[in-house]
């Protein structure tokens, strides 16, 4: 394997890096960032959860900051015990629109939610941590124990799994809710609230609320796995003063002084896409055979596809969109090698359990965010339309001809998966988006968004940065992902193809309690 850091601009080799001192394992906040009270603080175990336990509903902590004419609230609430952590709920009031612009949004709020958790054994006094999840539109983990990356993380900090605005229990939007807002342009208007750069305003008034000043000076640390890493990214552009360290796995965001980098990202994702399939085909020869045979079924039927349980049209091109979650994590070879075994009965018909897995492998019903706004997490400033970019590029060649799946089979090659990319056909063959393709039209067409980079900001940049990126991500460029590490002063990189995407949920542990070194300067010390 090879794995490599670079730290304050060396290039070191590592030919593994489980020899790395045994110290990292053990990492406790730096002396630096300890004032002299908190250095001397004694950490003691709790010996009783009752201080833990949540005040009746009449007595809970409210505080308040005024913002821009709305009070953002903070309310704590419950707390409850899971296998090796304490976890405390927090609610948060925030406005929903921060331009403070006479508008339909004016004077509105959202809620945002928010877990805090915590070793029981440990003193409250740690640094806090806010984790943010992967997407765009997906909320934060919901911990059964502590495991993979929170099981390090809680003995050094005090961990925020936020629900970013619009997903989990932070003012969800849902398939049912959205068409409340009203026709595709107010509906488009509305969503456009809900990108990195008010994401990032939501954390600010999280952190000055649940985060006093004698905590480190009020300062948090960021953890940004994946679309969490180009939030953490905007964060740096747009509050760093808010910032102790911040750690990115995987999510170094590509090409930041573009206006919209969209369509260079998707020509790139492609040309990867194609590299991953000739893997998977190698891993997996007889499936070449056995997808030939699934798309010739759905071609055949009399409506160019198969109706799943939810009313989606299951057509050939849409069955090539499970390479979005077949080709690019930790053991994702496996599990679409296993789902397309299980696609025929012994009539050669499509048996109710693939039909079943299939939608169950997607989120689109349950997160319609992550395809709404796919595209637009790429636009900022002026004339930045993404123009369904992924559909530009998919229909130019070599992409045209190599995705095609119907001439693929015609033709006796393998039928190509395709990856993390939402097309507009996706709107009409997925019922859950079938009434939001006018709405995905007008983002679309959206010519200027919020900015959400500030490339000079990141060139003076004084927070301590450490940043993980895999050689062989199929979700994010590699290559655009050096450009951004290169602007980013006094980064911290680590590049390694040991891990895939998921490397965070697949040794958690380790990538987190190095990445904390790197950021603290303790890795090469």
């Amino acid at each position: 394997m090879l794995s490599r850091t670079v730290v304050n601009g060396t290039l070191r080799q590592l030919s593994d890096i489980r020899s790395l001192p045994s110290r990292l394992h053990r990492i406790v906040p730096s002396p630096s960032f300890l004032s002299k009270t908190q250095s001397r603080v004694k950490y003691k175990p709790l010996t009783s959860m009752d201080s833990l336990r949540p005040a009746p509903a009449c007595k809970r902590q409210r505080t308040s900051v005024e913002v821009e004419g709305v009070a953002p609230l903070h309310e704590a609430g419950k707390t409850f015990n899971v296998p090796g952590l304490v976890v405390r709920e927090h609610t948060f009031t925030v406005p929903l629109d921060y331009s403070n612009q006479a508008g339909p949004f004016k004077g509105q709020t959202i809620t945002i939610f928010a877990r805090e958790l915590l070793a029981p054994v440990r003193n409250e006094t740690l640094p806090f941590l806010v984790y943010l999840q992967g997407g765009p539109g997906f909320e934060a983990p919901r911990p059964c124990e502590a495991s993979i990356w929170i099981k390090s993380a809680v003995n050094s900090h005090r961990v925020v799994l936020l629900d970013q605005r619009g997903t989990g229990r932070s003012t969800p939007i849902t398939t049912a809710n959205l068409a409340k807002q009203g026709g595709p342009a107010q509906q488009a208007e509305y969503l456009a609230l809900f990108r990195a750069d008010s994401i990032i305003r939501d954390c600010e008034h999280v952190r000055k609320l649940l985060v006093p000043l004698s905590n480190f000076g009020g300062k948090w640390a960021v953890l940004g796995q994946s679309f969490g890493g180009f939030c953490a990214t905007t964060y740096l552009c747009q509050a760093p003063k808010g910032l102790m360290e911040v750690l990115i796995t995987g999510g170094l965001p590509p090409l930041v002084t573009q206006p919209c980098s969209a369509e260079d990202v998707y020509r790139a994702l492609h040309e990867r896409v194609l590299a991953a399939n000739a893997k998977y085909y190698e891993r997996f020869p007889s499936d070449v055979e056995l997808v030939t045979r699934i798309v010739r079924y759905l071609a055949a039927q009399p409506s160019g596809g198969v109706q799943l349980p939810s009313g989606s049209h299951l057509t050939p091109r849409l069955f090539q969109t499970l390479g979005l979650s077949g080709l690019g994590t930790g053991g994702s070879f496996e599990r679409l090698h296993y789902l397309l075994d299980s696609f025929f009965d012994a009539d050669e018909e499509m048996t109710p359990a693939f039909a079943k897995n299939f939608e169950s492998w997607q989120s689109w019903d349950s997160n319609p965010l992550y395809a709404l706004l796919h595209e637009p997490i790429y636009c900022q400033g002026r004339d930045s339309a993404a123009d369904w970019a992924a559909d530009r590029v998919r229909d130019s060649e070599p992409f045209a001809s190599a995705f095609d799946p119907v001439a693929a089979v015609t033709e006796n090659r393998p039928v190509m998966f395709t990856g993390e990319c939402v097309y507009r056909f996706m709107y009409d063959d997925i019922a859950a988006l079938r009434p939001f393709k006018e709405t995905a039209d007008v983002l679309a067409e959206k010519s200027e968004w919020n900015m959400l980079y500030d490339p000079a900001a990141l060139s003076n940049n004084r927070v301590p940065v450490a940043a993980l990126s895999y050689l062989d991500d199929l979700y994010v460029d590699h290559d655009m992902a050096m450009g951004t590490a290169a602007i980013i002063k006094g980064l911290n990189l680590w590049v390694t193809n040991e891990y895939r995407h998921s490397g965070i949920r697949d040794d958690g542990g380790r990538i987190f309690d190095r990445l904390l070194g790197m950021a603290r300067n303790a890795v090469f010390d």
